[in-house]
């Protein structure tokens, strides 16, 4: 009589189906992971166009009856300074967008992810229209317009 012991374990096959199941959903997540961080950053682009929407046609033009030639802290006031800082850390200051280099010294360049047009200027620099945009990574370019007049 021939005596065979039952062995216990995972054969090798097993073992490398549970490591192939394991990589491929590991591959998963970090796509899915690198879609939602692009999303995010999308999504605070979104918030703050909508937040120098807001100060531009409720704050600012409110107070003036105009819209201003350019835009920066030092004139919308009324909205969180660090809005004007994309998710990429460069910060839209008038027409000029600047960041912090390598070496910690302040640059400027024009790679804003920010952008606003105004239009129908007058000499002093009071506008009638503009136009806020910001470049997305997975959608179109997120723009927003001046409202149109109403007249009575």
């Amino acid at each position: 009589m021939v005596n065979v012991k039952k062995q216990s374990g995972f054969t090798i096959i097993e073992l490398l189906v549970t490591f192939a199941v394991l990589v491929t959903l590991a591959i998963f997540f970090a796509i899915q992971r690198g879609e939602l961080e692009v999303a995010s950053r999308d999504q605070a682009r979104k918030v703050a166009i909508n937040a120098m929407y807001y100060n531009l046609t409720e704050v600012f033009y409110a107070q003036n009856k105009y819209y201003p030639e350019t835009i920066s802290r030092d004139n919308l006031m009324a909205m969180d300074p660090t809005l004007f800082t994309d998710p990429s850390k460069v910060t839209l200051n008038g027409n000029e967008c600047t960041y912090t280099d390598a070496d910690g010294k302040k640059a400027t360049d024009g790679n804003c992810n920010y952008h606003y047009t105004a239009s129908q200027c007058n000499e002093n620099g009071e506008c009638q229209k503009f136009k806020l945009s910001a470049d997305m990574e997975a959608e179109a370019t997120y723009n927003k317009y001046s409202p149109e007049k109403k007249t009575d």
